[in-house]
This record gives C-alpha cells, structure tokens and sequence, in this order.
C-alpha cells in the first residue's frame, strides 16, 4: 500500500481513513491499513504492542504493556449492498433521502453510480447490471475549515483515528479494533471472551460517534454518554465522570434513549465488563456530510489519553 504514515498532518491520517472501503463485512481492508500504520509507527510508541490478528476473523488487537481497561473502536461503516437488476438494500441504517453519490467495484470495473429512491425501494442508476452483492459506499469528499471537519465516514473513522492516536502514548491498555458495529454487531462478545478471559479485564471505553442533539453541542466538548439504548453501570460511569472533572477537559454529558454500540454488544456478553461510550458529536449522522468540530476531536484525544492512565 506503501502509506507514508510519518509525513502524514493529523487530519491527513483521518481523511486517508474515511476514504477506505470497509463497510460491514469488508473490514478487511481497514484492517490491512491500520496493521501497515502499526508496522510503520510502533518504533516510535512510548511501548511496542503485541498485535493480535490471527483466529479472529477480520477483527484486530493491540496489546500494550499490563492492560487494566480495553478501548473498541468498530471499523466498518455504513452502506448499500447491490441485490437484483441495480436495487440495493442497506448495510445499517444509511441516510436514504438524497440522492447520494456511491461507490465501490465488482469483476466488470469501477462503480461511480446514484442512490435513486422510487416506489419505497432503493436503486442505483447506473450504464449496466452491477455484480450481485457488491457493496457500495459514500464517494469520499473530505473537507476541512477553520473550526470543522465534514466527509462521510466520521463514524467511525474518527473513533479509529482517536485509538490509533492513543497508541502513541499508550503505556497498558488494549486496544481493540471490531467488525459488523453497524449491522447487528457480532464480534465484540468474543473480542471480550479473549480479552477478560486472556488478560483479566473487565472495563472498557467505547471509542465511536455520537449525535449533536438538543443536549450535546457541537464545539463544547467530548460526549460521555450517561446511556442510550443500553445502561451502563452508573457507578462506573460516575467514575469516569469524576475523573474528568479533574482533567479539566471540555466534556458534555449525553442521555438518550436510542442508539448501540459496541457497549451495549459488550454489556450483553456473559462477561461482567463496565463500559462507557465517549465520543465526539456530529452532526447529519450516517450521511455523506457527517460533520464534526475540531474542538471536540481534541478534547475526544485528550481524554481517552487521560483516562487509560488513571482507570
């Protein structure tokens, strides 16, 4: 792939990110990038991890030092799967209501095509029949201001962009990098046998993207997020709460009653993890504009780094 990974600005590392196809079932591909980044950048981490990547399907670890917390971020992203004469059905729960321009490949080329909608079913307008199961993704259009960054993928990119950027300074944790978060999870309950079982531990922050909502603002700090579907034990999240207090780091606190993530595949494993789920907002969630402010992705890379120190 040959990524000159040294040379790369910060938000150079995360537009190369967002441009990977790797939607649910194909992570593969990001996975290939971030073991390429590990081999060209670990020399230069505070501590060297084991890396885990054999027997556990497209999923990765990285193991540093004497872990005590783990931190998931989930490396596949929303999209489109192509079923019969170009109509597509969903990868997760995609925006549907432009008409987005997609992209992928099959055994015929290139696909640069429309998601059209009519009839309540979804197709692509395209020059001839796509291969069946082909999946397609939001054409990248990776774009930064002053005080934004806006491009499709934020979710989770970002989320990965933040763990690799832990890495660097990251003296005990394990950070592990999952499959299939967008459709229906999967892989994280057995991500956790391995780790409580393997490493003896039992918390976890769930490194991904929340919503701008009424209650969380763009700009005024990273989301720690109280519950959504799923409710964390409180007395481990008050934990977290407390120590950011002590931080001085921008910080909002999230409460809403929709929404999963790797925590909540974690909380119903047979295994007692904690977990907290802390995250940037952003806002037009699973479009192609999906925008976050700069600011909270800082505050999102201090705190992480914060809190695997102190927990």
């Amino acid at each position: 792939m040959g990524f000159l990974f040294p040379y790369f600005r910060l938000m150079q590392l995360l537009k190369a990110l967002t441009e990977i196809h790797a939607p649910s079932g194909e992570e593969h591909y990001l996975k290939d990038f971030i073991l390429e980044f590990v081999a060209e950048n670990a020399k230069n981490w505070k501590v060297e991890p084991i890396i885990i990547k054999d027997g556990i399907q497209d999923n990765l670890m990285l193991v540093f030092g004497k872990p005590r917390t783990a931190v998931f971020a989930h490396m596949d992203s929303i999209g489109y799967t192509v079923a019969y004469n170009n109509k597509v059905v969903k990868i997760g729960g995609p925006d549907c209501t432009g008409n987005w321009e997609l992209v992928g490949h099959d055994s015929k080329g290139e696909i640069d095509t429309i998601l059209l909608e009519k009839n309540d079913e979804l197709f692509v307008k395209f020059k001839r029949p796509i291969d069946r199961g082909t999946s397609l993704t939001f054409k990248p259009n990776f774009q930064e201001t002053k005080n934004f960054i806006q491009s499709p993928y934020m979710d989770n990119r970002l989320g990965v962009y933040n763990a690799l950027k832990l890495c660097e300074t990251l003296e005990n944790g394990i950070v592990a990098f999952s499959c299939w978060e967008e459709h229906k999870g999967g892989a994280v309950p057995y991500l956790g046998k391995m780790i409580y079982e393997e490493y003896s531990v039992s918390q976890a922050l769930i490194s991904d993207i929340t919503w701008v909502t009424e209650g969380v603002l763009a700009g005024k700090g990273v989301a720690i997020s109280m519950r959504d579907s799923s409710i964390p034990r409180r007395s481990f999240v008050n934990h977290i709460i407390e120590l950011t207090k002590q931080s001085g780091i921008p910080y909002q606190l999230e409460v809403e009653s929709a929404g999963g993530s790797d925590g909540t595949a974690l909380q119903m494993s047979p295994y007692p993890f904690d977990w907290c789920f802390i995250g940037a907002p952003e806002s037009h969630v699973h479009s192609p504009l999906e925008k976050v402010h700069k600011a909270d992705i800082d505050a999102m890379l201090k705190l992480y780094e914060y809190l695997m120190e102190k927990l």
